[in-house]
């Protein structure tokens, strides 16, 4: 299997580096080809700028989605860009591993997502009719491939669970897993989450390096999250709701968009 890890952390010494570590190792071991795209390192671009697309007339308004999708059909990305697209194309797998920082991945991450995800390259593809509304949620250009989040959390477990203060943790992964991986295609695994990172000891991370080990095992077998694909009859598809009726009884909250008899 090929797998690319798009890793965020600016520190060599941190956490989160040395379980990436720890995941490199163990999928070459397994016999895994990986390449990491290092973001940090490579002092990836974040922001979007009229340059990123090379046929772009700096004299008329810049539409972001409209002319990514320009340039990529025209092959007019930058080189950078370009690099990243062609790694995903290569990748079975796509690991994105990353510190959770307020609440999300870090600006550096979203940026990439921003800048690599072209339109007509990762979404805005398939047709638009009454019974089929584009190929996204389940459906589109990666849907041949997985992908998953590994992240550190510096709180306790309990902190993020369905009464903790901070919330749900997969509700709150859920713009990330649902949003951003699921909606172009990828069959998207369950996240591996690190608790309580601020009070690591050498003890505490040799436990939670062999718990990563042993996840990445079955990497290729493992249970995808049962998110319901929207052309597959679940969904109102001109308004894009879920339809009266179709969630499981006791099935609320954004738990409504897991198919639970898969």
């Amino acid at each position: 299997m090929k797998v690319l890890i798009v890793y965020a952390h600016p520190e060599k010494q941190s956490l989160t580096h040395s379980l990436k570590e720890v995941a490199v190792q163990k999928l070459k071991e397994d016999g895994h080809e990986v390449i990491v795209s290092d973001l940090y390192a490579m002092k990836w671009q974040a922001s979007i700028e009229p340059t990123d697309f090379l046929n772009h007339d700096e004299d008329t308004r810049l539409n972001v989605m409209l002319d990514s999708g320009i340039a990529y059909e025209a092959g007019a990305l930058t080189e950078d860009v370009l690099a990243e697209q062609e790694k995903l194309r290569w990748a079975d797998t796509v690991i994105f591993q990353f510190p959770f920082w307020w609440f999300h991945m870090p600006a550096i991450m979203k940026g990439w997502i921003d800048r690599v995800f072209s339109f007509k390259f990762a979404y805005g593809v398939g047709e638009h009719t009454a019974t089929h509304y584009g190929d996204q949620y389940g459906e589109g250009p990666f849907t041949n491939k997985r992908a998953l989040i590994i992240t550190t959390i510096g709180g306790h477990k309990s902190h993020y669970t369905e009464r903790g203060i901070g919330g749900n943790i997969d509700y709150l992964l859920f713009p990330i897993n649902h949003g951003i991986l699921y909606y172009p295609g990828f069959q998207v695994l369950p996240s591996f989450c690190v608790y309580e990172t601020i009070k690591m000891n050498n003890g505490t991370f040799n436990n939670w390096a062999d718990k990563l080990r042993n996840y990445l095992d079955d990497l290729e077998t493992k249970k995808r999250i049962p998110y319901r694909i929207q052309n597959g009859g679940d969904y109102n598809l001109l308004e894009l709701t879920l339809k009266e009726g179709t969630e499981s009884p006791g099935q609320t909250g954004l738990n409504i968009h897991l198919d639970l008899t898969k």
